[in-house]
């Protein structure tokens, strides 16, 4: 997939490149910089003494030596100061600069760490921004897998307004739904209980009481008719009815695929078999991608073999987005990554 959330240590990341928040020496230091010299071994901090350091903003290429990756590519993002020292431009710069030296490598694969959010002081919430937002740029013009590496149990957004409003939505449609569905289920078992009573009443009773209804009526060619003509109507199939939402919302295949972070081999799967069915991220993944409202999300899954239940927190999270018109598929894949949830796109075919 071309963008995913991964909880690990980056330096077991087994990707051509992985991204190093250097300090301006390139000498090594604390935190994930200090962790991938250890990995490395002595050889690298030998390579980064040959480079001349580097400028906030900047990006420069080593090679990975006992590291899994094959490079290591050493940024330096900005301290911040309050945010008016041009924090954000050069942050940008640092994911951007690492991104088209990766490509100039002909990497295919990348992992960052989440720059400049320690030590540095960067507030978390807009550095995960500046992040996907660069990122995401980057992945609509070109194809690379990247990697947004948090360590252990790092949450990305709990405590943002976004985060709460999401769980406001959950407790509210979720817990809601789990208490109707146990009083209906309280409501079965009664029912059950009576109806199994009455069923062995019913078999002591005797055998002259017991009456035989009468066959189902066959259908009228009318009604036949009308049935065959509900079939051609919803035959379609997931393939068929994505490409055709595709097209009526004028978007190339490429740019639907890219928004719905989707790898080019899955939608070439998709589109060259009209029996293809996705994973319900997947499926999910092109609803957000096309900007479709809750109805036609529906739709469009059902032809897949899923629907929409509130019995799933997965599903009303999505709910949430669609319902508020929010269709950023990263934003959204950051709210499921703090809940241990499958994301969206996330190559579960």
């Amino acid at each position: 997939m071309p963008f995913e959330i991964v909880r690990n240590d980056i330096t077991k990341m087994k990707v051509d490149a992985i991204v190093n928040a250097a300090n301006n020496s390139l000498l090594g230091g604390g935190g994930v910089d200090g962790a991938i010299h250890a990995a490395a071994g002595p050889e690298l901090l030998t390579e980064c003494r040959t480079l001349g350091g580097c400028e906030t903003g900047g990006a420069k290429l080593t090679k990975g030596y006992r590291l899994p990756a094959k490079y290591v590519i050493h940024t330096v993002g900005p301290v911040w100061q309050g945010g008016t020292h041009g924090e954000e431009a050069a942050l940008t710069a640092c994911y951007r600069n690492s991104l088209e030296l990766a490509k100039q490598h002909a990497c295919e694969t990348i992992a960052f760490p989440l720059i400049s959010a320690g030590a540095y002081g960067y507030p978390r919430e807009e550095a995960i921004s500046v992040a996907v937002s660069t990122i995401s740029a980057f992945l609509l013009q070109n194809d690379m897998t990247v990697y947004l590496v948090v360590f252990g149990r790092e949450s990305l957004v709990a405590g943002r307004k976004l985060f709460r409003d999401v769980q406001e939505y959950i407790d509210d449609v979720y817990v809601g739904e789990h208490l109707d569905a146990y009083r209906e289920n309280s409501r079965r078992y009664s029912w059950r209980r009576k109806a199994a009573m009455t069923e062995e009443l019913e078999l002591m009773a005797p055998l002259e009481n017991i009456s035989y209804g009468a066959a189902a009526p066959m259908l009228t060619p009318d009604a036949a008719a009308d049935l065959d003509e509900l079939l051609r109507k919803t035959d379609k199939g997931f393939s068929e009815t994505l490409l055709d939402l595709i097209d009526a919302k004028g978007m190339t295949d490429s740019e639907c695929y890219k928004r719905a972070n989707v790898d080019r081999k899955l939608f070439s799967k998709i589109r060259s078999n009209p029996q293809y069915k996705p994973s319900k991220p997947t499926a999910f993944a092109f609803a957000i991608a096309l900007e479709l409202d809750l109805n036609e999300t529906e739709d469009l899954l059902r032809r897949a073999g899923y629907a929409i239940t509130h019995s799933s927190k997965f599903d009303v999270i999505v709910e949430y987005f669609i319902v508020n018109g929010r269709y950023n598929i990263h934003e959204i894949n950051e709210e499921l990554f703090d809940r241990d949830m499958p994301l969206l796109g996330s190559g579960t075919f």
